[in-house]
């Protein structure tokens, strides 16, 4: 794991207004980290429309210092990368703590637009998360994750988005050796059904309070007035992910993880990890 690195901005660097919401939970939340360096590394994909969302020059892709940024080489003036715990059951089995192994949050940009989004590395290094992952990604499963967010994005169905791939040789093992790369992804929030899970489990109600208020006062302002705002809350989220699913039915998509560390409190799509899409018949 790599030391926290302040960088001061570059002439060539895109500037951009930064916040950081989630960190302000305090560090029961998270741990802070910079990204692992990949080696050597290039670009693969690049979503320009993403990129325009964002407010990025539109030649940002030719500077050099993004390219290390968003490889995790070295930290955007602003951001603030950490890895957040959470906890979940996966498969039907309580799984314990888990959290970001691989992945990066480096804080939320605002957009031209006005909303802010978070960027999140995925397969930047190791974390006090990884257990007995290696922190990275390879770039197999990195395409098929920028490819299907952005097809399930032009589908009109809710998901995170992916604004970039950088590859590398840096050698990675699985059932073979392949190659490492990094997503950068985009989301309004990160916070899974699993970060609510984990303190819930360890009968941490401040904190569990403190993430509802949270989610609350950014994403669902509607429930703060109701008679009963957590109750409120669950039966929004449960309205949310219900209405996915059923887009999700409707084209055919197959979650292969649809775990509750894999499920997003904004009823968005989330970690492409094994996933197909069912034939038409």
């Amino acid at each position: 794991m790599q030391d926290m690195v302040t960088t001061p901005p570059l002439a060539a660097e895109p500037a951009l207004e930064w916040r950081h919401g989630f960190e302000s939970l305090g560090p029961e939340f998270h741990t802070p980290l910079a990204p692992t360096p990949l080696r050597d590394p290039y670009w693969v994909a690049r979503s320009d429309a993403m990129a325009r969302q964002l407010g990025l020059p539109a030649d940002a892709w030719q500077t050099p210092h993004v390219l290390e940024a968003l490889a995790g080489n070295r930290v955007l003036a602003g951001s603030a990368p950490l890895a957040s715990v959470y906890s979940g059951h996966q498969f039907g089995v309580w799984a314990g703590q888990l959290g970001d192994g691989r992945a990066h949050l480096l804080g939320e940009v605002q957009t031209p637009g006005g909303d802010w989004l978070e960027l999140q590395l995925k397969g930047s290094g190791l974390t006090p998360y990884s257990r007995m992952g290696d922190g990275r990604a390879v770039l197999r499963s990195s395409i098929r994750e920028f490819l299907c967010s952005e097809a399930m994005h032009g589908l009109g169905i809710p998901t995170t988005r992916a604004l970039c791939l950088t590859g590398s040789d840096q050698p990675v093992r699985r059932e073979e050796i392949e190659t490492a790369a990094v997503v950068t992804r985009v989301a309004p929030s990160f916070i899974r059904f699993g970060h609510f899970e984990h303190f819930s489990h360890h009968d941490q109600h401040n904190s569990l309070k403190k993430l509802a208020d949270f989610v609350i006062d950014h994403h669902y302002p509607e429930c703060r007035s109701a008679a009963q705002p957590y109750a409120a809350l669950l039966a929004a989220v449960t309205r949310r992910t219900a209405a996915l699913i059923a887009q999700w039915q409707a084209v055919g998509f197959m979650h292969g993880v649809m775990n509750t560390d894999n499920m997003s409190i904004l009823g968005v799509t989330i970690d492409y990890g094994p996933f197909q899409f069912m034939d038409g018949f």
